[in-house]
């Protein structure tokens, strides 16, 4: 029971991001950096006092795969951050969420899976969900910047999943911790090369960015990669898609975004589309 605890507040710590970086006067790539600074900072100190070895530097092949994996996280933070600032919380996350059903169009170039019809069709849902989330028409101009960015969150969170799983020799609280530190260095060197690593931030600012780094990165990914090895694979799955709906209702409650209609079914079609395929990877790893 601890374990589905600890399991389903990492969950719900994790949708709330959106929610306490609206809180924070910052621009998105700022918070971004401050978040994952302060998040490795927290997951490398909990690493090494815990008595960790960081034995997965002995494999250069899947070191070098769980860093691909951390600089698509980095880029998906900064694009999802974007996205927040400029399109809302609901459907930032909702795009973001597009993200595991790509996992399928990507992964026949990087592993061996076989792009059946199924897979297609499924893709096809997500993305007529998509359509229906950010509203796009003819008569509506087209894309928007956020919405765009909210969809590139979707591919680099597709590239991050894919090249962590390449990593699979190197796994829980040390994947977290060198995960976040490459995320890291790929937040620094595009903050460096815009304007420099100082910036100031107010008072106001200060108890969100910690909670931010601390809270919901640092104890938030301590829990899910602590305990997500210790439950079954179909409880992760079905568990997991708690985050983007709680996303949606936070932003609610706490921003007052409002989804229309349309949005609230292309909503139902990603994340069922999403959980569909899931449940069936699921299913067929157990045959």
């Amino acid at each position: 029971m601890g374990a589905y605890i600890k399991y389903i507040s990492a969950l719900l710590l994790l949708s709330s991001n959106g929610i306490v970086a609206g809180h924070i006067s910052l621009p998105s790539y700022e918070i971004v950096f401050l978040r994952t600074f302060i998040g490795s900072i927290f997951l490398v100190a909990v690493f090494f006092l815990t008595g960790g070895r960081p034995c997965g530097i002995k494999d250069r092949k899947q070191f070098f795969f769980l860093a691909l994996s951390g600089i698509s996280m980095g880029l998906d933070f900064m694009l999802l951050y974007e996205a927040y600032a400029r399109i809302g919380v609901s459907v930032a996350t909702l795009a973001n969420y597009c993200g595991p059903v790509i996992v399928i169009a990507l992964a026949p170039l990087f592993r061996n899976e076989k792009l059946t019809l199924f897979k297609c069709a499924l893709f096809a849902v997500v993305l007529c969900g998509m359509l229906l989330v950010s509203g796009v028409t003819t008569a509506s101009g087209g894309l928007s910047w956020g919405l765009v960015c909210g969809l590139l969150s979707a591919v680099m969170y597709a590239l991050m999943v894919i090249f962590n799983q390449m990593a699979y020799k190197i796994s829980g609280l040390e994947n977290a911790a060198f995960q976040q530190l490459f995320c890291l260095i790929t937040v620094s060197i595009f903050i460096f090369s815009r304007n420099g690593i100082y910036f100031p931030f107010s008072r106001a600012d200060a108890i969100p960015i910690f909670t931010l780094g601390i809270v919901n990165t640092g104890i938030a990914c301590y829990l899910y990669f602590g305990e997500i090895a210790k439950l079954p694979s179909a409880t992760v799955a079905i568990c997991g898609y708690l985050e983007p709906l709680s996303a949606v209702i936070l932003s609610a409650v706490f921003l007052h975004e409002r989804l229309t209609p349309a949005q609230i079914a292309g909503a139902v079609l990603i994340i069922g589309g999403a959980a569909l395929y899931t449940l069936l990877s699921v299913r067929r790893d157990r045959r």
